[in-house]
């Protein structure tokens, strides 16, 4: 794992990277074969969601950062940010959805399926990526010597000039990605809990607590650290140095994610995981009955030598 990107201990973000890909790309691609296969039924909206939100996740984990060229620093910057991002405003857009469901079930079940979520993600995605566009164009703005020389610190040492453009854009991007979807979450899902607790539906009102605590932990201890970072350098001036772990912190928001999914996702989940342990159980007995008519054959082979042998054929 090479340090491109952090400047911090070098084993340290090995062991996050590794915990996040042994957890977290497992478990991302069998969400995205679950919400594959539910779009291909009846579909709702925050199925595509949900979907959008794993494919965040995936795009998450392609743009940790590797030991590549200089070249494909800003692609690979780019990458990671707005994968940040794009977990940020689907987390908010799921919020709103399953508030919508619940206060105004009637309106909500007579709008179109496909039609809620497909704009809302592809809004998403743009709103996401057009801030994030701010990566490559600081990157390619560097001029030549300082490039040669922060070749190891991709998106982490800047030149002045920089800073007075991206320290602004920083702070516009913690309030409006970042405080901003926190604060409406928090709204839809406090109020989602406030109804469900006049309806005297213990079981719902617990499930949403569970929603509400995970999607909490998601933007609060993965995303607010650097966001943090953000408003602590524009007050100073300059990148904060501790930017570079709090970076990290937001890898772990790959198996994050999965806690924040429906019911009706984990019961899917399980079953596929019933199904492919049954396909290898049987994989492994269909080895097995193999194996035994293939040392069956040889014990008869053997067993028809030593008696030609005794025969003295």
């Amino acid at each position: 794992m090479g340090t491109s990107y952090f400047s911090c201990n070098h084993w340290l973000a090995f062991s996050v990277y590794l915990l996040t890909f042994l957890v977290g790309l497992p478990l991302n691609l069998l969400a995205l074969v679950v919400f594959v296969g539910k779009l291909q039924c009846r579909p709702v909206a925050v199925d595509v969601l949900l979907l959008n939100l794993t494919a965040s996740d995936l795009l998450l984990l392609l743009g940790m950062h590797w030991p590549l060229p200089f070249i494909l620093c800003p692609l690979s910057g780019f990458i990671f940010f707005t994968a940040v991002y794009l977990t940020a405003l689907f987390l908010t857009a799921m919020s709103i959805g399953r508030f919508l469901s619940v206060a105004h079930p009637l309106w909500y079940k007579t709008r179109p399926r496909l039609g809620q979520g497909l704009p809302v993600s592809v809004a998403c995605w743009l709103l996401s990526s057009a801030h994030c566009s701010v990566v490559c164009v600081m990157e390619f703005s560097r001029n030549s010597s300082h490039r040669q020389n922060t070749i190891e610190t991709c998106f982490m040492e800047f030149q002045e000039d920089q800073l007075v453009i991206l320290l602004p854009v920083w702070l516009e991007m913690v309030v409006a990605l970042f405080v901003v979807p926190l604060i409406i979450t928090n709204c839809c899902y406090s109020r989602l809990v406030w109804i469900l607790g006049r309806r005297g539906s213990h079981r719902w009102q617990r499930r949403v607590a569970g929603l509400v605590a995970a999607t909490l932990l998601n933007f609060l201890v993965c995303f607010g650290p650097l966001h943090m970072s953000h408003v602590m350098g524009f007050v100073q001036g300059e990148s904060t140095m501790w930017r570079t772990y709090v970076m990290l912190l937001s890898t772990l928001n790959s198996y994050v994610d999965p806690l924040v999914y429906s019911s009706g996702f984990q019961a899917n989940l399980h079953g596929l995981l019933r199904r492919l342990c049954g396909l290898w159980g049987q994989w492994q007995q269909e080895g097995s009955v193999e194996l035994k008519e293939q040392k069956g054959g040889e014990w008869h082979e053997e067993d028809l030598t030593e008696e030609r042998k005794s025969s003295g054929l």
